[in-house]
Formats: C-alpha cells, structure tokens, sequence
C-alpha cells in the first residue's frame, strides 16, 4: 500500500530497485526511435519495476507490476503531480487543459467534462457513428488497395467533430479536419516524432522547420476554434446537443462557466485524444480480424444473430465484439505508458520507497504482456478475454484512477459500430498478408503502413 513518508529519520527501506545500465541520452533515443523493442529488453533484465532516464524528466520508474499500480491507482491523487508530469502535452493542448493539471481545477474541469461521453447522451450518438462510417466506406474501390488507419482516421475526425460540434460539413470544419491532419502528420514518424519529447529541438527555424510548422498549423487551429466559441457565445443559444454547447452551458460549483481560452484549450485535447488513437485502434482491429479468418468467421456469425438493421447498443453488448476490441488494445495499446505521476513527497510502494520528484509511469505494453497475465502474450486471441475478468491493474488501455481517459466508454462503443458496420456489409482482405509492426507516431504507437486493405465486394 502507497503510504507518506513523513519522518525523514526513519528507518530506510532495504529494498532497492535495478537501473538501466546505458547512458540517459541512449535510453533517450531508444525510447522514441525503437520504444517496444527497449521496453521488453528491460523488462527481462531488470524486472517489472526498475528506474530508467529520459531527457527533459526527472529520474523514472517504469512499474509492470500490478499489485504496484494497484497501489499507485488507489493512492490519495493528492500524493503525485499528475498534471506536472504530463508537461510534453502542453504545446499540443494548451494551458488549460485538463490533462495539465491537478487538485481542485483538475477536478472541476473534469466533472463538466464527464457527462457527454456517458449514458444515454452518448447513445445517442450511435446513429452518428454508422452513418459517418458508411459514408467513408462507399468511398472504397473494388480491388484497389487503401490505407485502414487513414480511412479510421478519417471517421473518428468526422465524428468528434460532429459530436462536439453538432456538424461536420462548412468551410470551418473542413478547413479543421484537414488541419488536424496536418498538425499529427508533423509526428507521424519515430524520427519526427522526436521534437514532441526533446526541448532542444523545439525551436522555430521558420515555416519549413518541424518545429515551426506544427506552431503555425496549431496557430491556425487556435483560430478557428476560437472563432467559433466566438460565434457560439454571440447567438447566446444553449439549446444544441453538442459537446461544445454543453461544454459553454456547464457550470462549476461556484456557477462559474468555462473561459474561452479553457474551451479552447479543452476542445483541443478532445479534438486529439477524440480521434487518433480511436483510429489507430481500428486499423489494429481490421489487421487482426483480417490476419486471422477465424476471429473474423466468429466475429461475424455474432453480428449476424442481430438480424438487419441492428439497434447500436445491441451491438455494444456482443460478448465477442467486446472481447475482440479488447484484446486489439491489449496487445499493441494505442499508449505505451498510462500518464505519468510524480512524487510530491516521499511514498513507498511495495516496500519501495521514493523520494520527491520521482516520476512514477506504469506500463501499459509491459503488463499487458506479462505472460503469467496473458499466456502467450504475442498471440491475438480475444477468447482470453471471454475466459477471465481482468482487473483494472492488469487491464488498463485507458490508464486509471483520477486520470483515466474520460472518452473510455464512447471509444469503445465507437470501435464496436464501425467493425460491426463494416464487417456486416463489405469483404475485405489484406492487401498484403505479413505481419505488421508497430512504431512511434507522436506520443501513440500505430501500424506502419497504416495496414493496407482491400476491398473484395459487398457480403452476402
């Protein structure tokens, strides 16, 4: 159990963790240009919880041990600056984002952040979802080859902005969506994706620099968003459905509403963790389902027990379907580490103890690859997941605690109506039947190539 260290002159803990034994700027590089390959290495000469550096942190502890983030989960938040450690999101998302910060204000933003991607508002959306993935689908031609992730990416852009701002046609949206794009295209390699994580390289060399253009792409966001809070505020029309309208109209405990500059900064991070990872989920999904005929054989007798037309939370509640999402986020999560915390004060963790400033980062990739978790860890069988409840500590795409994502369950439920839509009318196939590797796009991981499919025909 995580417990405060208050007397310094206590006894110290005899217990004493294993370090990468490589200089910090190696580690550094290792861990943006070849993360998985370096993570498993570690793990198997250092154990399920050692301390690691990284450029630009303080000295990391990488835990894949689940009664460890059992405690760290179930510790008081008040212990760790989460918000502190998640620093790196700052040029991306802003001030005021959610992800940024700590104690009350991360509380307040985060309960008028909750309600639209819960209960029924969120099933309401389901109708939105199946159209927009239909509408990208009839796109598809026979026999020519296309890209899954981009095509993912493509209806998860679609529907955030739908769904946060009640349309997804206009000169604004459309000049968003491509923006957006562009803006995660900066990062959509190992290589380029290093100026997200090292200062040093943050620096404005002019519109053709890497760092200069992702701050004039995110200028020209910035604008737009706040052009339409702006036109939002004027029409003084809080009846819509939207995430943005609710977001304006919420109030905090002292009647307080959002300032533009928090929904701003607020839609921007919905904008990005909205969409990307969502669509890098479902390229995984398309590859695995299509890998392996039988995952696809079973999937899609499931489907059909539906009948035509089926209800969207009918298809939410397939015991195959979940399990099948599920293990797609298990065996390459679209996030290596859950997010960060950093040690305000003294804590021991499983008579471990750690000393202020230590950043604390659990695994996903490793815990989801412990093989006395999930036997034969490399294999995508979603039986394991029909087989055994899996706690929230040996379980956790979406981290955990206080800091969970908060679109966990309108990502799921997503993933599941476009397969189901998908599945249940189109015959796809890989255009090429290799395996894919997974490699650095930003802070996320995703398929290289992008997972290229073909479509076949219409099922019958």
């Amino acid at each position: 159990m995580v417990t405060l260290q208050e007397n310094r002159q206590s006894e110290p803990i005899a217990k004493q963790l294993q370090s990468v034994k490589v200089p910090r700027i190696l580690q550094t590089f290792r861990g943006i240009l070849w993360p998985i390959k370096y993570l498993e290495k570690a793990f198997q000469e250092y154990g399920d919880i050692y301390t690691a550096e990284f450029a630009g942190f303080p000295k990391q502890v990488v835990i894949a041990n689940p009664q460890a983030i059992q405690e760290i989960f179930t510790a008081d938040p008040k212990l760790f600056n989460s918000g502190e450690a998640n620093k790196i999101l700052q040029p991306l998302f802003g001030n005021y984002s959610l992800l940024l910060h700590d104690g009350e204000y991360h509380q307040r933003q985060r309960k008028l952040l909750i309600p639209p991607f819960h209960g029924e508002r969120m099933k309401a959306y389901g109708d939105i979802v199946c159209d927009i993935a239909e509408e990208v689908m009839s796109k598809w031609t026979i026999d020519k080859p296309f890209e899954a992730r981009s095509s993912m990416q493509e209806i998860s852009l679609r529907v955030i902005l739908r769904t946060i701002f009640g349309l997804d046609e206009g000169e604004r949206y459309e000049k968003l969506r491509q923006l957006l794009t562009l803006l995660l295209d900066t990062t959509g390699s190992p290589l380029r994706s290093s100026f997200v994580f090292l200062e040093v390289l943050q620096k404005d060399l002019g519109a053709w620099s890497p760092w200069g253009k992702f701050l004039r792409l995110k200028q020209q966001i910035n604008e737009l968003l706040y052009a339409e809070i702006r036109e939002r505020r004027a029409k003084n029309d809080l009846s819509g459905e939207d995430i943005l309208t609710l977001m304006m109209s919420a109030r905090d405990e002292e009647g307080q509403p959002m300032t533009d500059e928090e929904l701003k900064d607020e839609l921007m991070t919905l904008l990005f963790a909205g969409h990307e990872t969502t669509a890098t989920a479902l390229a995984w999904a398309l590859y695995w389902i299509h890998r392996q005929p039988e995952v696809r054989e079973k999937l899609l007798r499931e489907l059909d027990t539906l009948g035509e037309n089926p209800d969207a939370n009918a298809i939410a509640k397939l015991p195959y379907l979940n399990a099948v999402c599920s293990e797609t986020l298990r065996i390459y999560p679209v996030l290596l580490f859950t997010l960060p915390r950093i040690t305000k004060a003294p804590v021991e963790i499983m008579g471990y103890r750690f000393e202020p400033n230590t950043m604390l980062s659990p695994c996903i990739y490793l815990i989801h690859h412990r093989e006395d978790l999930y036997p034969e860890p490399k294999r995508f069988k979603p039986e394991r997941f029909l087989e055994r409840q899996y706690s929230p500590y040996e379980f956790l795409p979406f981290g955990g605690s206080n800091r969970r994502c908060i679109g966990m369950a309108f990502a799921m439920f997503e993933m599941k109506l476009v397969l189901a839509t998908i599945l249940s009318k189109l015959e796809l196939s890989l255009a090429v039947n290799r395996p894919v590797v997974a490699a650095r796009r930003g802070i996320t991981m995703a398929p290289v190539g992008g997972v290229r499919l073909v479509l076949k025909g219409q099922r019958t």
